[in-house]
């Protein structure tokens, strides 16, 4: 069995980028409005994006994904059967798991995401064998 736990570096890492991209729009939108106090906008967007992960931090690091020989088991009663998943994918620091059924699931905030990945992508193979 391999358990997958996010990581709080990458999380912070994340919610930076987040922030930046909040703080741009914030103000570009302000900027686009005619509102002469712009600057607003970067403190606005860095606020709401500050508070979001200040008030998930603690939910979000107790959210482990475990692997099985027959499954894939994460948190909030989600699983995949490993002849159930159909793709396999990198979004920023997850890794997305797409099930024949078409369900989703997200394992966040991993430090390194492709050996996320290919360790799923081997137990596949592994049980398909």
């Amino acid at each position: 069995m391999t358990e997958f736990k996010p990581d709080r570096s990458t999380y912070i890492r994340a919610h930076a980028v987040m922030a930046a991209i909040a703080m741009a729009a914030g103000m570009a939108i302000l900027w686009l409005l005619g509102n002469p106090h712009v600057w607003t906008g970067a403190v606005g967007g860095l606020f709401a994006v500050g508070l979001r992960g200040w008030y998930m931090l603690d939910e979000v690091m107790e959210e482990s994904w475990t692997l099985s020989g027959q499954s894939l088991k994460g948190p909030y009663e989600r699983k995949a059967r490993l002849d159930d998943i159909v793709k396999l994918r990198i979004i920023a620091g997850s890794v997305q798991v797409i099930t024949r059924n078409g369900d989703k699931h997200l394992i966040k905030y991993q430090p390194d995401p492709q050996a996320v990945l290919n360790r799923i992508d081997a137990a596949r193979q592994n049980k398909a064998a």
